[in-house]
């Protein structure tokens, strides 16, 4: 619950700032469609959200590590590891990710305080 709690909190508050309109700018001078500041922020919102609660994690999870994949790879071009633009911050968030899916959500979560939900979707 520790690892999901503090995930979520840091995506919850990524994904508010998103919402920024100053988003949609800096979105454009990376060569994206503007259209996505929307989609990202509501994905980084909801899905820490989800991670909290813990229903869910294993799929918003997987969304959330395509996102870090994104900001590895679009955002700071994965060109070193440590200083400014590093992704060390990164890697460790989506190692994360990777340990919520293959783990799944724990004992503290809804999805298994519910049961009804299939194993697959916790």
């Amino acid at each position: 619950m520790g690892l999901r709690s503090v995930i979520g909190v840091i995506f919850i508050v990524q994904g508010i700032g998103k919402f920024n309109p100053g988003v949609s700018g800096f979105l454009t001078s990376m060569g994206l469609p503007p259209e996505l500041q929307i989609p990202i922020a509501l994905t980084e919102t909801i899905g820490g959200i989800l991670l909290i609660i813990g229903i869910f994690s294993r799929i918003s999870s997987s969304i959330l590590s395509i996102i870090m994949l994104g900001a590895i790879f679009l955002v700071k071009g994965a060109s070193h590891l440590t200083g400014d633009g590093g992704v060390a911050l990164d890697l460790l968030l989506l190692a994360s990710f990777l340990v919520i899916i293959v783990m799944g959500p724990g004992r503290v979560s809804i999805s298994h305080i519910a049961k009804k939900i299939p194993r697959v979707l916790h």
